[in-house]
């Protein structure tokens, strides 16, 4: 999961990048304007979003991506707690809102509902036609039968059923893979979506051209 982090808080902000690095790749950023630029240079699958920010408003720059289409997850995480404040974070397209302080465990559970609900599975489990993925156990399913698969094939199925039918990047995946390391073999994303199809049946993994791939109906 790639998540992008707006938060001003210094000690907030670091706190949170190190709860959530066990969960996701997680891009912090303080202002508005970071915010903009890196959201415009990645994808991402989630947002996790502070309001008062050095150099605007939080809920200003959510309408400004919900106008433009984007579907993303948004999280609201501030101070502001009035009736009046949640109902504008979320008629201006939050998909939830969690008031400052909170437990960790709750930011979480609100983090795993928020990825669920995007994905298009309301329970724990996601999946897409009869490859199923539990994240509780870390397993996936072909119809009954459970698969088994390296640790890089497994972090490549898990951002492809997340992302459910719509397509993913071959840079996306690629960072996966390596991080943002410079050094990436071009031919070993390649090697595992060909193990990946070989495993779950190749017409299941789309290859999207000029783009990357996805995962379809079988």
């Amino acid at each position: 999961m790639h998540l992008l982090l707006v938060e001003d808080d210094l000690n907030l902000g670091k706190a949170l990048s190190k709860r959530l690095a066990d969960h996701a790749r997680v891009h912090w950023v303080r202002t508005l304007e970071s915010a903009r630029s890196h959201f415009a240079a990645g994808e991402y699958d989630l947002v996790m979003l502070d309001l008062g920010l050095p150099d605007g408003d939080g809920v200003a720059w959510l309408r400004e991506i919900r106008s433009v289409g984007a579907t993303v997850p948004v999280l609201i995480v501030t101070a502001r707690d009035a009736v009046d404040e949640r109902v504008r974070g979320l008629d201006s397209g939050a998909d939830d809102y969690l008031i400052k302080p909170f437990e960790a465990d709750e930011l979480l559970a609100r983090v795993r509902a928020l990825m669920r609900r995007g994905s298009g599975s309301a329970g724990p489990g996601i999946s897409v036609g009869d490859l199923r993925y539990e994240p509780a156990e870390h397993r996936f399913h072909l119809g009954t039968t459970p698969l088994t698969m390296t640790p890089s094939e497994h972090s490549l199925l898990v951002m492809l059923i997340r992302a459910g039918t719509r397509p993913v990047s071959r840079e996306r995946l690629a960072r996966e893979l390596y991080g943002d390391s410079d050094r990436v073999d071009s031919n070993a994303l390649e090697v595992h979506i060909h193990n990946l199809r070989k495993l779950i049946g190749r017409e299941r993994i789309e290859t999207m051209r000029g783009y990357g791939y996805r995962l379809a109906v079988s």
